[in-house]
């Protein structure tokens, strides 16, 4: 039960982060600067109350670790840019592609098997892609116009692949510590991020450092520690079902506070992407389908 509170929580704090990045009104550099800043110190401390800071870590982990750090600070980059050209709900919607990606990778990395399942989840999230593409924005003073719409979903896309980057790499360093392994991508973040943040003309607002400290300790630190603490408590079955509340969470915040609402052809797109993706992470499989339908 513990386990379910921690991942619900965590995805549904994660699905309100795109409302936080357009409300803030921030540059994206300077926001996931400090976001790195203050996510940092958070994971500092519960890698330090759960011991993860004393075991020894060899050059070669640091150097895999560091570099899917460059891979998630992209991809934060990234994803945060689409926000404003494709609206946060399509671009949620295309980056939950990233479980296709991650099939990919595995057959080019790991020689795993693609089976004809999921080259039919992976078509299916393909059309919907090509969908939302062809779309347009329903409210022109909220996402840009069509060149800027599409530069959007392809930085969504950009976003996902450099997610599954980051997976992989991951995935290499065997049982280090998943905290430790977010203290590295935030640390690699502030060194990656700093040379282009506004550190010479600091904010005076209280509002803006608690958009930042919110920004770091809640929407990182927090949500690290729920979504690690659930992972180790949960089957994986579970934790794929209950990740999908993060972008229903996502287009419903959207709608509320932007009033965006889909087009026809964005939705139908959006939810074949969802559809597939929810098809490859719980494993459906269109065979027993057919089977059940001919008993």
């Amino acid at each position: 039960m513990r386990g379910m509170f921690e991942m619900t929580a965590a995805m549904m704090i994660s699905g309100t982060i795109g409302w936080f990045v357009v409300r803030s009104g921030q540059p994206v550099i300077d926001l996931l600067f400090w976001r790195c800043v203050f996510g940092a110190a958070t994971l500092l401390v519960v890698c330090a109350l759960r011991g993860s800071l004393s075991g020894t870590l060899t050059i070669d982990r640091l150097g895999w670790a560091a570099l899917g750090g460059v891979a998630i600070v992209l991809n934060w980059l990234l994803i945060f840019a689409a926000f404003s050209r494709a609206s946060i709900s399509v671009s949620i919607a295309v980056y939950n592609t990233q479980p296709f990606i991650l099939i990919a990778f595995g057959a080019i990395f790991f020689s795993e098997r693609i089976t004809a399942t999921k080259l039919t989840w992976l078509g299916f999230a393909f059309a919907g892609v090509l969908l939302i593409v062809h779309a347009r924005p329903s409210n022109a003073g909220y996402a840009g116009p069509g060149t800027e719409y599409i530069s959007g979903v392809l930085m969504a896309f950009g976003a996902a692949f450099c997610y599954a980057i980051s997976a992989i790499v991951t995935k290499k360093l065997g049982d280090m510590p998943p905290h430790l392994i977010a203290l590295i991508h935030v640390c690699v973040g502030i060194v990656m991020i700093a040379p282009f943040a506004n550190l010479a003309d600091l904010p005076t607002e209280n509002r803006v450092w608690g958009d930042f400290v919110v920004m770091g300790a809640v929407y990182t630190g927090l949500v690290f520690v729920l979504l690690y603490g659930a992972i180790q408590k949960l089957p994986t079955h579970s934790v794929g079902a209950l990740s999908f509340l993060y972008p229903i969470i996502a287009m419903v915040v959207d709608f509320l506070a932007f009033d965006h609402r889909l087009k026809p052809l964005q939705f139908v797109g959006s939810a074949a992407i969802l559809i597939a993706a929810a098809g490859m992470t719980l494993g459906w499989s269109w065979q027993r389908s057919k089977a059940r339908a001919i008993e």
